[in-house]
């Protein structure tokens, strides 16, 4: 690591003589001076501590000092104020407040960047204690670091009222979702799929894997021409689409955002469906025009929580007809993940899923067959979703100045931090996606004896 300093300049006041405001001359008292410490080392050093090994991202600061690591990308840290935030949120908060705001910036591939932690000491958790702390206290206060702390980025969630009530869902729903459809479009293509693809070997086009997921749903829960199908957390339409276009279903979806509702009916209007498809903006507990042949759960298990699980699970098999089919797609924490409680000073639950929790793939099986079901199927997704979310974050930064116009700045680097993210926790096995079939207890129905070939098209 090579390091750039500049020069600095010397106090051109010192012992120099002083005009008083009465005539006459005084002389300054000689002092020694205290010179402002370059930077780029105190930004590594900060790191060094934070990370828990050196810094393998090139440095460049403010103040033009900088420090080279041959091959690797660039933080830029535009302001003393990023190093600010990291003091009073030491951990991935101040970095994600830092890198949102604009504070600092990242130069090269995003990928490299993020897996920076895992490759220092086994994924080392971000701590500043207070010996580090004091250590860096006179270089901080130096480099004017030290001040009240920075306000959070205007898009990080503040979401009030009590947990997974009504009124509070829809809070925490809209954070994410109500942000611009024109951006959504962006973002996940023509499709506005916004769940896991489902990739052919060598890794086809984004829109043919959104359109083989869909598919490979509506195969596993068997639609035929009008049966009812309940979308659960419908998004902006596309499943339902598929469902009535390519199966003759009826179905009716529901989600309580109001600009997925508002798209979604659009796009059933100009496919001329709306004899077949019926949008709701609505809870899924406040269902209650049951029973329906099948139930698909895509994408949205993951808003429930934990607590509410059971109740979320004992709702669809009761809106579900004997022998009806229930596809839970979720998202589940893996073997290498951490606590099973959502982090309240995360960035992913500041700023991309307030209340969003995560729970491993047992539990769903566990919550399903102690509401009543039988689990028939379980398809593990995983390298799907990292190939998925690479995609996304390809759609974004190809088109990074409309996503800003769309949105503001500080959320477009929301997805591209939370996606690219999201990439490496799958491909690192920190997080896994399946879907699970279940079925409510009754007539089969044409259930098949042995397991088929869900991915061939029928």
């Amino acid at each position: 690591m090579t390091a750039t300093v500049p020069k600095l300049d010397a106090d051109p006041g010192r012992n120099h003589p002083h005009t008083t405001p009465l005539g006459g001359t005084v002389r300054r008292r000689s002092r020694r001076p205290v010179s402002t410490p370059a930077a780029a080392p105190v930004v590594n050093e900060l790191a060094e501590h934070l990370l828990g090994g050196p810094l393998r991202l090139s440095v460049r600061c403010w103040d033009g000092s900088a420090t080279t690591v041959e091959g690797a990308p660039t933080l830029v840290v535009r302001h003393p104020r990023a190093l600010r935030r990291m003091v009073y949120a030491p951990g991935e908060l101040g970095l994600a407040r830092a890198y949102i705001s604009g504070d600092l910036e990242l130069e090269g591939d995003v990928y490299e960047a993020l897996s920076l932690r895992d490759a220092v000491d086994g994924g080392h958790d971000f701590t500043l204690d207070v010996r580090s702390l004091v250590g860096l206290a006179g270089s901080l206060l130096r480099l004017g670091v030290l001040g009240s702390p920075p306000a959070p980025p205007p898009e990080e969630a503040r979401i009030r009222g009590t947990q997974h009530s009504l009124a509070r869902d829809r809070r925490a729903i809209s954070h994410h979702y109500d942000v611009g459809n024109d951006f959504y479009r962006l973002l996940l293509g023509p499709s506005l799929v916004y769940s896991c693809a489902y990739f052919a070997e060598g890794n086809s086009d984004l829109e043919d894997a959104q359109a083989a997921k869909l598919d490979l749903v509506c195969r596993k829960l068997g639609l035929r021409e009008d049966m009812r199908l309940l979308d659960v957390g419908c998004g902006w339409g596309s499943l339902a689409l598929h469902a009535a276009s390519r199966y003759g279903a009826r179905v009716t979806g529901v989600t309580i955002s109001q600009s997925q509702a508002d798209l979604a009916r659009k796009r059933v209007a100009e496919a001329g469906l709306t004899d077949k498809v019926e949008i709701r903006l609505q809870d899924y507990r406040q269902v209650d025009d049951g029973p329906y042949d099948a139930v698909a759960s895509i994408g949205m298990a993951e808003h429930v929580g934990r607590a509410q699980l059971p109740a979320y699970a004992a709702r669809l098999h009761a809106l579900l007809r004997p022998g009806g089919r229930l596809l839970n797609h979720a998202i589940a924490r893996g073997p290498a993940a951490g606590p099973d409680r959502p982090d309240p000073r995360s960035f992913l639950t500041r700023y991309v899923f307030p209340d969003g929790e995560l729970q491993p793939l047992d539990t769903h099986v566990r919550v399903l067959e102690s509401a009543g079901f039988e689990v028939h199927d379980v398809e593990a997704l995983r390298p799907h979703y990292a190939l998925t979310c690479r995609a996304w974050v390809d759609n974004l930064e190809q088109s990074w100045d409309e996503a800003v116009r769309l949105t503001s700045a500080g959320r477009a680097r929301v997805w591209r931090l939370y996606l690219a993210g999201s990439a490496l926790a799958f491909e690192g096995w920190r997080v896994g996606i399946n879907q699970v079939l279940a079925v409510k207890q009754g007539r089969d129905r044409g259930l098949p004896l042995r397991r088929p070939d869900w991915s061939a098209v029928g």
